[in-house]
């Protein structure tokens, strides 16, 4: 008998060869197959076991209304709202172990939709035209998913699209049958930080939180990192958040590439989850280390982290502007919120006698955050964000809140 069922999804009036072997190699692996279509205008060779009519409906419309409309992309969206409902039904029934999706710009349009409607741990597999490509957006990536270049399949089989085709049909079913979904036996922690080169407070925080019958999840803050944490957090998945680098919501304000998307430091406010926060690393702007650097920071203290990475070093304007967005956004939050501010740096290289030390600017920061003190809990430390002070002090305020029963410990 089959020990995992793959939910296959495509439009299958124009990628019918290639959907169907897709399905032949998961078959001939030992796994099942589930086949959905989610085409408009053309039928499939024969039946899927979830027709376009029924996705559509799903989603409360018909193929004839997406027809009806004469917008490719209104169809499309249509087909993706039908197609996301119906597979979260489908894992929430048991039915299925993961999904993978066939498809040039729109099949991955729609197929983003899909693998955010699945929760983490649950394989999801894109193949598609566009992998890693600059057209999807940060914010359009569920925290988990996988993506294999479609190569050389714009149309029909060939021995070159097989090599890719094949190898995402192993791996998506490979990966259900290997996975270990999070077991939410603990309540669960999600922090951000950097490398210890630059932040070293997790070090300390980790055992610490861990002894405390606490499960941490680090993020790193490089634009992805954000978006799982972001995503997660929108999902209720954290007992707490300790975001300590929100750096990419500088890179975001500065027109970097590297972003966790516009809605960065909002998730866990919205859903009400308690956030502690401190201001790791703000002073830099991440930039693609090969490009060259926006005019708005042309000029500004350089440090080339390697050749992917380089990082900007922030005017002391440029930091009033991070101030102001991080308590806007922070004062908006429905949950408890305390904002750590530590007086002598936030991150290694800012030090005194570091390389990219600057004591205007940090003071132009701090003159920031202490003006928004009226609305938000601000803590002050006499420290830097990596001594010991800082720690201390954030596991004071936690165990406060675990005591108030604001942070539950099941």
């Amino acid at each position: 008998m089959p020990d995992r069922t793959i939910l296959i999804v495509g439009t299958y009036d124009t990628k019918d060869d290639e959907l169907t072997y897709l399905a032949q190699v998961i078959r001939r692996q030992g796994g099942a197959v589930l086949t959905m279509d989610v085409s408009v205008l053309g039928d499939p060779s024969a039946p899927t076991d979830i027709s376009k009519h029924e996705v559509a409906e799903a989603g409360g419309h018909t193929i004839a209304e997406a027809i009806a409309g004469e917008d490719e992309n209104l169809a499309m969206q249509i087909m993706a709202k039908g197609a996301a409902l119906m597979a979260a039904r489908l894992h929430g029934a048991g039915r299925i172990d993961g999904v993978l999706v066939l498809g040039g710009t729109m099949g991955t349009d729609l197929a983003l939709d899909v693998c955010c409607a699945l929760p983490l741990g649950v394989p999801k597999y894109i193949v598609s035209t566009v992998s890693f490509s600059p057209l999807i957006p940060a914010e359009r990536l569920p925290a988990d998913v996988q993506m294999i270049l479609w190569a050389g399949g714009l149309y029909g089989l060939n021995s070159v699209c097989k090599a890719s085709l094949s190898q995402a049909a192993g791996a998506v079913l490979g990966a259900a049958r290997a996975v270990e979904p999070p077991k939410r036996d603990r309540p669960l922690i999600g922090m951000t930080s950097f490398g210890k080169t630059v932040l070293r407070y997790m070090v300390a925080l980790k055992p610490e939180l861990e002894a405390r019958g606490f499960e941490v999840a680090v993020f790193h803050a490089t634009g992805m990192g954000g978006r799982a944490f972001e995503s997660l957090a929108a999902q209720g998945a954290f007992a707490a958040v300790m975001d300590f680098a929100p750096q990419e919501l500088g890179n975001h304000l500065m027109g970097s590439t590297i972003t966790a998307g516009a809605d960065r430091m909002t998730h866990a406010g919205r859903a009400g989850v308690p956030q502690l926060v401190a201001p790791g690393c703000y002073d830099l702007v991440d930039f693609v280390g090969w490009q060259e650097v926006p005019e708005k920071v042309r000029g500004q203290e350089i440090h080339a982290h390697n050749r992917l990475l380089s990082s900007v070093a922030m005017s002391p304007d440029q930091r009033r502007e991070m101030a102001r967005e991080i308590c806007a956004r922070l004062s908006a939050a429905k949950g408890p919120v305390t904002v750590f501010l530590p007086l002598q740096g936030c991150n290694e290289w800012d030090r005194p006698g570091a390389p990219l030390h600057d004591a205007q600017g940090l003071a132009a920061f701090v003159d920031e955050i202490r003006s928004h003190k009226a609305d938000l809990p601000v803590i002050e430390l006499d420290a830097h964000i990596n001594d010991a002070a800082f720690t201390d002090a954030v596991l004071a305020v936690f165990d406060d809140w675990v005591a108030r029963g604001l942070i539950a410990r099941a």
